[in-house]
């Protein structure tokens, strides 16, 4: 088994859906994590804060300088993660489309470099 990474891309400065949507959408983001660890797929998922909460820290000149705000303006942005574990690409790829379907988002996915 290898870990992937699944990205949700959230789009900056979009509007966020109306509280019945999101409780929609909420419900199948859980089903689809239960889904998940029925399937032995589960390591961790989880949301995240708007760019607008990010530290940057910057090695510079030996030294690290720290910068509120996001290293770089975008259209979208890393909105929440899911590290699953997957046979092969294949099978991340199913669970990405899985995700995609309940979140309504974009989601990214990327093997992580196996080390073994």
């Amino acid at each position: 088994m290898k870990n992937y990474l699944l990205s949700v891309v959230q789009p900056a400065g979009g509007e966020p859906p109306a509280p019945d949507e999101l409780a929609e959408i909420m419900r199948r983001v859980e089903a689809y994590n239960d889904e998940l660890r029925a399937a032995g797929a589960w390591v961790f998922a989880g949301g995240l804060h708007g760019p607008e909460t990010a530290t940057v820290l910057r090695p510079q000149d030996g030294d690290v300088l720290i910068t509120d705000g996001p290293y770089a303006e975008g259209k979208e942005y890393l909105g929440g993660l899911c590290l699953i574990r997957a046979a092969d690409l294949d099978e991340a790829l199913e669970w990405g489309r899985k995700a995609a379907l309940a979140t309504t988002l974009p989601i990214e996915v990327r093997p992580f470099v196996d080390t073994h």
